[in-house]
């Protein structure tokens, strides 16, 4: 079968490699109908997940249909539609069961789909912990909408879950890429007083004031007197920090007002510094960490209920075989790309 494989730093290539087996009894097979490209790929690609394995097939943006299941699972079976969560994790170690599935402790948990075990940029892929790791899609849902379920979406709303909005509140966020328009989707079901969205990109800017009338947008030079404008307090009384740049994060804490929360949702390819002396006084709570995708069957349900609509992100689609040109079109942002569906 034809893969997409990471071959070495700064390489990918389509790779022929044999249909996956099952290995353990909680595995399931799943025939991959549509994937999508992350930035998190783009990471890995340039040598910035230092965990990921050369030679496995990347890829965690996926739906497909299960093929084949181990003998220890008991949640779906062959024929289901499903999603397939970027997270792996087992549900019996101390961080399953406290929800932080992220952090699983098993070999397997964690992210390892597409990072360091093959992925779904590929006509089939091998998922561990099935009961866990697949959500059944809802009858009257398309793949197309239920295709960033397993990942940005689970960000975007795991994000909002832990931001502790109110309906009072300025929420600022700070990126509208992929996994920002997900936090503002995912933001929106708060309702909060306002949100603002900081962005640079002109098309992407275009995108939000399209899709989400309401939705006030800044630049990053003018985000600061913009928020500091719109807001009651003196400043955003929540910040989600989804860009991933130096400047990005500097703007998260000077844009939020004292005794704030700020989420820092983006992965960085560097690390970053709080000078403490210069917000000294501010007594703002950080959260931080990678995404916990275990809130896949109610995103699914809000997407089946008409309440979440992620499919207007996929501007664009290409078939496997032309996969090298719909990363070199995500990759370089060009044509006003916001994610790419790759059908398998």
């Amino acid at each position: 079968m034809q893969t997409y494989t990471y071959v070495s730093e700064g390489q990918f290539e389509l790779v022929e490699k044999p249909r996956p087996t099952l290995l353990h009894a909680r595995d399931a097979i799943v025939k991959v109908t549509l994937a999508s490209i992350c930035s998190s790929d783009l990471h890995i690609k340039h040598g910035s997940v230092p965990r990921a394995v050369p030679g496995i097939t990347v890829g965690h943006e996926i739906v497909g249909v299960v093929e084949e299941v181990g003998s220890g699972v008991t949640h779906v079976q062959p024929g289901d539609r499903v999603t397939v969560n970027v997270e792996t994790f087992c549900g019996e170690c101390f961080f399953c069961k406290k929800g932080f599935v992220n952090n699983c402790t098993d070999d397997n948990g964690g992210w390892a789909l597409g990072c360091r075990i093959d992925g779904g940029q590929a006509e089939y892929v091998r998922v561990p912990f099935a009961d866990q790791g697949l959500n059944k899609i809802p009858d009257g849902v398309s793949d197309r909408q239920a295709l960033l379920v397993g990942d940005v979406l689970a960000t975007g709303y795991w994000a909002a879950r832990i931001s502790e909005i109110t309906e009072d509140d300025t929420v600022l966020i700070i990126g509208a890429g992929p996994t920002g328009i997900c936090t503002l989707l995912s933001v929106m079901l708060k309702h909060p007083k306002r949100i603002i969205a900081c962005e640079k990109d002109a098309a992407r800017v275009a995108f939000v004031r399209a899709h989400y009338p309401e939705v006030l947008t800044v630049a990053p030079e003018d985000c600061v007197d913009f928020v500091q404008a719109h807001s009651d307090h003196g400043g955003a009384d929540v910040v989600l920090e989804v860009a991933g740049a130096a400047s990005t994060f500097r703007l998260a804490w000077e844009c939020a007002r004292p005794n704030a929360v700020v989420t820092v949702v983006a992965l960085y390819d560097e690390a970053q510094t709080l000078p403490l002396p210069e917000m000294y006084g501010k007594n703002l709570t950080f959260k931080t960490g990678g995404v916990d995708g275990c809130d896949c069957e109610e995103t699914l349900a809000l997407i089946a209920q008409g309440k979440l609509d992620t499919e207007p992100l996929l501007t664009h689609t290409y078939p496997l075989a032309q996969i090298a040109e719909a990363y070199d079109l995500f990759e370089n942002k060009r044509d006003g790309v916001i994610k790419v569906a790759i059908e398998c």
